[in-house]
């Protein structure tokens, strides 16, 4: 494809050198493309990030939050991760269109600068929160959906990963908390029970 060898053949006229000449030059090109699109396929990153499959609202200092676990399953680090939490609505205009609006959440840790084990991310529902006094009723009558991105750089390539979740209405629990999943060896290193990462219970299990 882009080496010549001629052999016991070889052309004869200016036409058939003309026509051997773009051949060698067009597969040295396809040569060049084709390693390159399989090295950018195979050299691509995957953020093995992991999300509770459900969030939950429950209490916290005495405030109302929202709350969802974020887990990092390589065993190297996510360095300056970040997380943007973002609840999707429909609402109806004045003039009577209906629309899907997107409100920023605040968090109470948007951002870390390691990211090794586990990540509960919590948004306290005060007077600046998009659902604050909004009850499940609410949420289902106006199709609500959160957006959840996360951003960080993998210590081992030096590469931005990106992960993302989505949560609906059926996902979001009321009056329950996450299970308690962290604990250390024997020998002092904290270790993570990634097989009770999804499970919660209600207030009154505690």
């Amino acid at each position: 494809m882009a080496s010549i060898g001629y052999g016991a053949m070889y052309p004869k006229t200016l036409y058939a050198n003309v026509i051997v000449t773009i051949e060698s030059f067009l597969g040295l090109m396809g040569l060049a493309v084709g390693t390159g699109l399989i090295f950018a396929r195979f050299s691509l990153l995957r953020a093995r990030v992991i999300f509770s499959r459900v969030a939950v609202i429950t209490p916290h200092n005495g405030v109302p939050t929202f709350m969802f676990r974020v887990a990092n399953e390589r065993q190297n680090w996510i360095l300056e991760a970040q997380v943007r939490v973002t609840l999707v609505r429909n609402e109806i205009t004045a003039e009577g269109y209906m629309m899907r609006r997107f409100y920023d959440m605040c968090l109470l840790r948007s951002q870390t600068p390691l990211f090794a084990l586990t990540w509960t991310v919590m948004h306290p529902i005060d007077e600046k929160s998009p659902l604050y006094r909004m009850t499940p009723e609410q949420m289902y009558e106006d199709d609500i959906e959160i957006l959840v991105t996360l951003t960080g750089l993998d210590e081992t390539v030096s590469q931005t990963i990106h992960a993302r979740h989505s949560f609906v209405t059926e996902e979001i629990l009321w009056n329950m908390r996450f299970v308690d999943i962290l604990s250390k060896t024997r020998d002092g290193k904290r270790s993570v029970d990634y097989s009770r990462f999804h499970e919660v219970i209600t207030l009154s299990g505690n």
